[in-house]
């Protein structure tokens, strides 16, 4: 048994979706609005072909959308920071995710060439949200 993820950073949590085990016929893994995920998703996107393990994704943070990521497949770190605690995690269980608030900084790297990152977001894309400078989000996070 994997032990559980402790968060250490403002604005996260962690989310375990609820799975049936159908052998020999795989795994049907559950995510809902509203009941595990405790937001409406308005968007669901997913990240792959990660094939340079020194790719660095993210660097950024929003300004009010909530999401969670997960790995679906393979594996990764993300960085977290809530501008005084920091902490990164490494991503490997398909079943637990890692909730990206308003105002976390976040970065993912050290993917595994079968990598699959999947996210569900509580908006839709809108670039006006985001923190692309880490600067900027500091001054934000002081004010």
């Amino acid at each position: 048994m994997k032990k559980d993820i402790e968060i250490l950073v403002k604005n996260s949590g962690v989310i375990k979706l609820q799975f049936f085990n159908d052998e020999p016929d795989g795994n049907l893994v559950i995510a809902e609005s509203m009941k595990s995920v405790p937001f409406d998703i308005k968007r669901v996107y997913f990240i792959n072909n990660l094939h340079r393990f020194r790719s660095v994704r993210g660097k950024h943070a929003h300004k009010k959308l909530e999401q969670y990521i997960f790995c679906v497949n393979g594996s990764f770190k993300i960085k977290l920071d809530d501008g005084t605690n920091k902490q990164e995690i490494v991503m490997n269980d398909p079943y637990i995710g890692i909730r990206l608030g308003p105002k976390l900084w976040h970065e993912m790297t050290s993917f595994s060439k079968d990598c699959v990152i999947l996210v569900l977001a509580s908006d839709y894309f809108d670039e006006a949200d985001y923190f692309r400078n880490y600067e900027d989000f500091i001054k934000s996070i002081n004010n």
